[in-house]
């Protein structure tokens, strides 16, 4: 028996009225949103005049090049440490001191090296001897040897009291850390002697590293509590860029490719849509199914080998990956995933049996209208070079603010229980205080950039601004492709007869209609979503804080909050993106395009259900295939596996990075392309249920669409409504 509904037809507004008037996007239009307009054309300037404050008052060198005790840069050009790039810790075991946490600076002496210690060595030792000539290159510019005793060296810090074999990192010298056989060591040794002739452990070296590095000018990532690790980054990424080098023409062949079988791809759906799509389905089931197998044929061949059997977590984190690979629990991993994987495609295509061919049947549509209009698929270049700005200005910005304010000089005493502990000083007339009387041994050293002027205490609201702004920038530039290619596709289903009545420069007319009419609507959609992100990003902030927390209602309470407003995001993107629509085609507000679009899929929700996730699914597949494809090319190429071009190929030092960057080059390209075809199939569906409601099929009144596409959306219609009544 048919279930019946208690909503009325027109509880989502009237359906449309024939207008013989009507032929596509309206041309006499008016501007929307006048208001959200020029707030959003203030909010720039204001942008534009932050990024010049920030521009005044900050200074890139205090993040790119390391700051001394004295406030002066290592290694900048035309100054005295020139040629000394590196920062030496005086006593690497200071920086250990828990008080490191709360000053953000390790209080020992910091002094501009040219090169870092290659050995042990105490002053004692070094004290009057051969070994004198390397040790001073560590003293404090101008020390004399004699001028002082020993003690009074070591009080006053003129010269470290000991040197470690280090090596450069992040431009500060850090104890050369090896890993044998499980024990940590530096230069093969376990103990060693610090500047009081006693010994100590390499782990203290290792604990007063990991505190030297909580300047908040620099970041630090402990990979498996190793330091070892994280000191052989350096050698990684030289190697990463030598593969780079040596790769890049490869690599951009790759991504040619890429797009050329991406274009290829979505002009051949126009006459071979069913076959291509069949294809992409089967193909994908194939390519894991293989996978699989492939898994499943290592893990059993590795499984009978001596020493395949180890963990993953028994072996740690290694830059060489091929060793994972020659461990049984790898392959047992992958072969786990893609089944989970081959598993829910499967059950997906099952459910979407039924609807393929109406989404087929659309797609095909939308080769077709992007045929007659090329120019939609390189649009999405003009929004990549928008994006481009937006995220360089806002880095840009967030630099020379993260860089803003004068040296702040703060008092580090010998003892810890010195009254003037922390206290701001000036280097200028620290010596004519009393605090090196009542605390001696106490310096005037820098501690980090910042300053009491009310622009210094707002730096985080200015922060906040600079990340909201370009939010909200990000968002219209997205908004205006959107709209931009909603009219021009539009422009493509009003005309009666295909292509004879589709207008001249499609595209460039929608663009300059966006522009110029509608600036504010896009603003307002773009700021809806720009504030729902703010707000996601301090509910991720406050998660972070209390992930450690013991109250376990208020991280049950953040992760609801957490998991609503990523809802809420995704639900404004779709009627964002449908309003868009609405306002290229009518050229009416914001908030009558949201409501007219809703009302009109919620009109015809049965046909939402049928192709709102089906396309996207079939698109997806259509991107993992493309790229899962070069991407298999590649490995063949960069392993050396095709004989003919085996000369060719260059030898690497892995060659994972030329290929993980092929895979994720290629999949973006793709996601391009195939942005403009979903943004081409939404834009057609909405049209297509204008048509039904304002047209018939009569002579008088005739559909605009194509009669093989009515006909498959009918019989599709009609099937899902025998569903829903059964």
């Amino acid at each position: 028996m048919a279930r019946k509904t208690d909503i009325p037809s027109s509880y989502y507004g009237e359906p449309r009225k024939f207008d013989p008037n009507f032929r596509g996007p309206v041309h006499n239009r008016s501007c929307t949103d006048v208001f959200c307009c020029v707030i959003f054309i203030i909010i720039i300037l204001g942008y534009i005049a932050l990024g010049t404050i920030a521009w005044i008052h900050g200074d890139p060198r205090k993040v790119v090049y390391p700051t001394d005790s004295h406030g002066q840069f290592c290694g900048h050009q035309n100054t005295h440490n020139a040629n000394k790039a590196i920062l030496f810790y005086f006593n690497m075991l200071k920086c250990a001191n828990p008080t490191v946490l709360i000053n953000l600076q390790c209080p020992t002496t910091q002094l501009c090296v040219s090169k870092c210690p290659d050995r042990f060595a105490t002053l004692l030792d070094a004290w009057n001897t051969k070994n004198w000539e390397y040790y001073k290159q560590f003293c404090k510019p101008g020390f004399k040897i004699g001028s002082k005793s020993v003690l009074e060296v070591i009080q006053d810090e003129d010269c470290p009291s000991m040197i470690v074999p280090s090596r450069p990192f992040l431009q500060r010298c850090f104890p050369d850390f090896n890993t044998r056989n499980g024990i940590l060591t530096v230069a093969n040794q376990t103990i060693f002697k610090d500047g009081h002739n006693n010994e100590r452990s390499v782990s203290d070296l290792k604990d007063a590293a990991k505190d030297a590095n909580t300047s908040p000018r620099a970041f630090w990532t402990n990979v498996t509590g190793g330091i070892a690790n994280l000191l052989n980054a350096k050698e990684v990424g030289i190697k990463i860029f030598e593969d780079y080098a040596n790769s890049w023409d490869w690599i951009l062949m790759g991504l040619v490719i890429t797009m050329v079988v991406s274009l290829l791809f979505i002009l051949m759906l126009r006459y071979t849509a069913d076959v291509l799509l069949w294809f992409i389905i089967f193909g994908v089931i194939a390519a894991v199914g293989y996978g699989i197998w492939h898994c499943y044929w290592e893990y059993s061949t590795l499984s009978g080998k001596p020493g395949a059997n180890i963990t993953i977590s028994d072996i740690g984190f290694h830059t060489d990956f091929s060793i994972y690979l020659k461990l049984s629990q790898t392959w047992l991993i992958f072969m786990i995933s893609l089944s989970v994987i081959e598993a829910i495609v499967v059950i997906v295509l099952i459910f979407l049996r039924t609807r393929l061919r109406i989404a087929i049947a659309l797609l095909k549509e939308g080769s077709r209208a992007i045929s007659y209009i090329m120019s939609t698929l390189f649009y999405p270049i003009i929004t990549f070079f928008l994006l481009a700005i937006c995220i360089a200005y806002w880095a840009i910005t967030a630099v020379f603010l993260a860089s803003s304010g004068n040296a702040v000089y703060k008092v580090t005493p010998t003892d810890e229980k010195c009254m003037y502990a922390s206290l701001t000083c000036s280097p200028k007339t620290f010596s004519q205080t009393n605090i090196t009387k009542v605390c001696p041994g106490s310096q005037c050293m820098f501690a980090f950039y910042g300053g009491e002027s009310v622009y210094h205490r707002y730096i985080l609201v200015l922060h906040l601004c600079n990340l909201f702004v370009f939010f909200w920038l990000v968002n219209f530039v997205i908004a205006l492709g959107q709209c931009t290619l909603a009219g021009a596709f539009a422009s493509y289903y009003w005309a009666l007869k295909k292509p004879n009545d589709i207008p001249a420069c499609p595209l460039y007319s929608s663009f300059s209609r966006a522009i110029r009419y509608h600036t504010g609507s896009l603003a307002f959609g773009s700021l809806i979503l720009a504030v729902v992100q703010m707000v996601r990003i301090v509910f991720e902030y406050l998660s972070r804080n209390v992930k450690g927390s013991q109250n376990a209602c208020a991280r049950f309470l953040l992760c609801c909050l957490k998991c609503c407003f990523w809802c809420l995001e995704r639900f404004i993107r779709f009627i964002n993106r449908n309003a868009y629509i609405m306002i290229a085609i009518y050229g009416r507000n914001f908030c009558t395009s949201s409501k007219d679009a809703f009302f009109l899929l919620m009109r015809n929700a049965i046909r939402v259900a049928v192709l709102d996730k089906v396309t996207d699914f079939l698109l997806f597949l259509g991107k993992l295939l493309i790229s899962g494809s070069v991407g298999v090319l590649a490995f063949f190429v960069f392993t050396h596996k095709i004989p003919v071009i085996q000369e060719e190929v260059p030898s690497l030092n892995y060659f994972w990075v030329p290929l993980v960057t092929v895979i994720f080059g290629s999949y973006m390209i793709a996601h391009g392309f195939f942005n403009v075809y979903a943004m081409c199939v939404d834009t057609l569906f909405l049209c297509f249920c204008e048509d039904l409601e304002r047209n018939d099929g009569s002579s008088s009144r005739p559909y605009y669409m194509s009669p093989g596409l009515h006909k498959i959306l009918r019989k599709g219609q009609e099937g899902a409504k025998l569903c829903a009544a059964s």
